[in-house]
């Protein structure tokens, strides 16, 4: 891989090409948001489908405003506290934003990465840029060039930026008038927990409640989603692999010679960065299956987004009662 410089970064983006950029959370595959072809690249190259939104990646909070419609108080509490930094906000879309990035919806998710190579390339660029993970569509992020190599081999340009240090993509949060109040709905966890979120609202003296949503208008939300490309079972922390494989053989009728048993790091900061490569890598050293404990100590706020890209990520899940949970 020769290393991409910024101004052909940029001189690609703007000619309709796309370009893995580095973020603190995964790698994204980037086209600029006023270059439907780039848009277009991002989907096809993705294999994605067009009903999943696409997050515009800008560098500083003017560009947000010029980008919504409808950018209330509350978003600039928590973009100012929060960006740049693994939180995505969704605010009503302006008449700029092309309907390919919001699959048709009337608001659109912005970020601004805590990257400073992709901040200097987002400084270069008007408007911003449309990025989801840089893997193909349902496959585990890339959270290294690497990655994003094994995945597209030499279709995509990558701007190396080293390992990605959060590990699991943006929380993504809206803001919404529910009975006449304000409310903040956490449309994907992450790094930013409803709590983390609260405390910045009410040091702010904003009388705002945080809490945890599901909306079509966050990418991420399908069933099966960070998949690795070998089985991943989720097991209870009491059993073992003797007590699981014959019921984990039945149902995916398959033997597995060489599985690979992860317990969780017991620092949550510490499971998401190492996450989306442990996943890659399982599979990369000849295990044939992936099993990973559910420990009744992750259920904190801190574990949130850790769990909700395991839960998509997993094949199967065996409970405490030996029910089968798909």
């Amino acid at each position: 891989m020769t290393k991409l410089s910024l101004s052909k970064a940029q001189e690609l983006l703007l000619n309709g090409n796309v370009v893995a950029i580095p973020t603190e959370t995964v790698y994204g595959l980037a086209g600029w948001i006023f270059s439907e072809e780039g848009l277009r690249k991002i989907f096809s190259t993705k294999e994605r489908p067009f009903f999943d939104p696409l997050i515009v990646h800008i560098d500083t909070i003017e560009k947000a405003k010029k980008l919504t419609s409808d950018w209330t108080v509350i978003h600039d509490t928590l973009a100012k506290a929060c960006w740049p930094g693994p939180l995505t906000l969704i605010a009503k879309k302006a008449d700029v934003i092309h309907p390919l990035i919001t699959s048709g919806l009337d608001s659109v998710g912005l970020r601004c990465p805590n990257h400073p190579l992709t901040l200097e390339l987002l400084s270069k660029m008007e408007g911003g840029l449309a990025a989801p993970s840089a893997n193909k569509f349902g496959k585990t992020s890339p959270t290294s060039a690497e990655h994003v190599i094994q995945e597209f081999a030499d279709t995509v340009e990558v701007l190396e930026g080293g390992a990605c240090e959060v590990g699991i993509e943006s929380t993504v949060a809206g803001v919404e008038l529910i009975n006449d109040q304000w409310k903040v709905l956490i449309f994907r966890p992450g790094f930013f927990s409803a709590q983390k979120l609260q405390q910045i609202l009410n040091d702010a003296g904003l009388e705002v409640g945080v809490s945890y949503a599901e909306s079509p208008v966050a990418p991420g939300q399908l069933k099966h989603h960070y998949m690795p490309n070998i089985p991943l079972v989720i097991i209870p922390e009491n059993k073992n692999w003797s007590e699981v494989k014959d019921s984990i053989e039945s149902k995916l009728n398959q033997t597995f010679l060489r599985p690979a048993i992860w317990k969780l790091p017991t620092d949550p900061i510490l499971a998401a960065r190492e996450l989306y490569q442990k996943l890659r890598d399982f599979s990369e050293h000849g295990h044939d299956l992936i099993l990973i404990y559910r420990n009744s100590s992750e259920n904190s706020e801190e574990w949130k987004g850790i769990w909700n890209r395991l839960e998509k990520a997993k094949t199967l899940e065996l409970t405490d009662k030996s029910t089968w949970l798909e």
